[in-house]
C-alpha cells in the first residue's frame, strides 16, 4: 500500500498547506499542461488516458507529475508550480477562502463505496452504535464520513466514543475486537469484509455527492492552455468508458503505477464512481442536489467546525464548467 492512501484522504492537509515557492522546483517554462497526480483510483486512471495514447488524440500536451504525499501537490498548485492538480472539493476551500486563483474544471469521481463505517455483528442498526467505541483517522474523511452517518440518523458525535487512530491502525484495531467500529477506506474496508470481522454499515454509496475528486486548475492555466485543458477532458471520458469496458486491462496499468497487484487493485474500482460527460454537466450544474455548487456548503461546516478553514471561501469562483461543456460539443 502506497503513501497515497493515506495523505489523499486527510482533510486536515488543507489548514497546513503552503503557498511558498519550493527550492526543488523550477517555474513552468514550457507549454504543456503539467498536472499533479496522487494515489487515487480517480487519479491514477489518468495513466490509462496517457498509456492509451488519449491525450494525444486529442491534441493535448500534458505531463503528469506523480506526487507521493498528496499535501505537497495542493501546495505544488497553490504556488502556481502546477498547471492543474488531482485534489479534493474539501481540500480546495482553504486556497479559494485565501484567494487563490484556482476552479475545478472536471470531476474525475465520486467515492462510491470506498470509504465506509464498519461494526461488527452485534451492531446492526444506528440505534446499536450508541455508546459505541469507533476508530477512525481525525480531520479524515472517515472523520467527515462519520459525521455525515450519525447527522443523517438522528445522532451526532456525542452519542459515541473516537479513538484517534491511523486508518490502518483503525482497521487492525477492529479487526481485533478492541473497538466496536471503524470508519476506514480500501483497502482497509475489503479486508475488514474478507476477513469476516465486521460489516458496512454505512458507506461513501450512502452519501452522494459528498466525497467528489476533481481536476483543479489554476486561472491563468484555464486562460493560456484551454485547448490542452478541453483535450484533457475528452481524454478522461475515453478513459473512464475504457475502465468500464476494460476492468483488468485498467487494473493492470493502474496497480503498476502504485506498485500492487492487479487483482487487489481491481477491488478498489466498484467503489469509485468515475464521472462521465453526463455526471459532470450534472455536478456543474447548481440547480442539481449532488452538484460541487449544492454540497459545498455542507463540506465547509464540517471544516468550519473543526477549524480547518478560515471563513466561507466564495464556492462559485472556484468552478469552472465551461470546459466539460466545450469538450462535449
Amino acid at each position: 500500500m502506497s503513501v497515497r492512501h493515506v495523505s489523499r484522504r486527510i482533510l486536515c492537509s488543507i489548514a497546513a498547506v503552503s503557498f511558498t515557492l519550493f527550492s526543488a522546483w523550477s517555474p513552468l517554462a514550457r507549454a504543456e499542461v503539467k498536472v499533479g497526480v496522487s494515489d487515487w483510483p480517480g487519479w491514477v486512471a489518468w495513466y490509462v488516458a496517457e498509456q492509451n495514447g488519449y491525450f494525444k488524440k486529442y491534441g493535448a500536451d500534458v505531463k503528469l507529475v506523480w506526487f507521493a504525499n498528496y499535501t505537497d501537490s495542493i501546495s505544488a498548485l497553490s504556488s502556481g508550480q502546477l498547471d492543474a492538480n488531482s485534489q479534493t472539493w474539501s481540500d480546495t476551500m482553504a486556497p479559494l477562502a485565501k484567494g487563490v486563483p484556482v476552479k475545478a474544471v472536471l470531476v474525475n469521481d465520486n467515492s462510491f463505496g470506498n470509504d465506509a463505517l464498519m461494526v461488527n455483528a452485534k451492531i446492526k442498526t444506528f440505534a446499536d452504535l450508541k455508546g459505541k467505541t469507533i476508530a477512525l483517522e481525525q480531520f479524515s474523511i472517515s472523520h467527515f464520513v462519520l459525521v455525515t452517518a450519525l447527522e443523517k440518523h438522528g445522532m451526532s458525535l456525542k452519542d459515541v466514543k473516537i479513538t484517534n487512530l491511523a486508518a490502518g491502525d483503525a482497521a487492525a484495531a477492529f479487526m481485533a475486537g478492541r473497538v466496536d467500529a471503524a470508519v476506514v477506506w480500501n483497502p482497509w474496508v475489503n479486508s475488514i469484509e474478507t476477513s469476516g470481522t465486521g460489516h458496512a454499515l454505512f458507506t461513501s454509496r450512502d452519501m452522494p455527492g459528498l466525497i467528489p475528486d476533481l481536476l483543479v486548475a489554476q486561472d491563468k492555466a484555464i486562460a493560456s492552455k484551454r485547448k490542452d485543458l478541453v483535450g484533457m477532458i475528452k481524454a478522461w471520458y475515453d478513459a473512464q468508458a475504457y475502465i468500464a469496458a476494460h476492468p483488468d486491462e485498467s487494473a493492470k496499468i493502474m496497480s503498476k503505477v502504485v506498485s500492487m497487484k492487479p487483482a487487489e487493485y481491481k477491488s478498489f474500482l466498484p467503489g469509485t464512481r468515475f464521472f462521465n460527460a453526463k455526471d459532470n454537466a450534472d455536478a456543474f450544474n447548481p440547480a442539481s442536489p449532488t452538484s460541487l455548487m449544492a454540497v459545498a456548503p455542507t463540506i465547509n461546516k464540517f471544516l468550519l467546525e473543526n477549524k480547518l478553514v478560515d471563513g466561507k471561501p466564495d464556492f462559485a469562483k472556484g468552478l469552472d464548467g465551461s470546459l466539460v461543456k466545450e469538450a462535449t460539443r
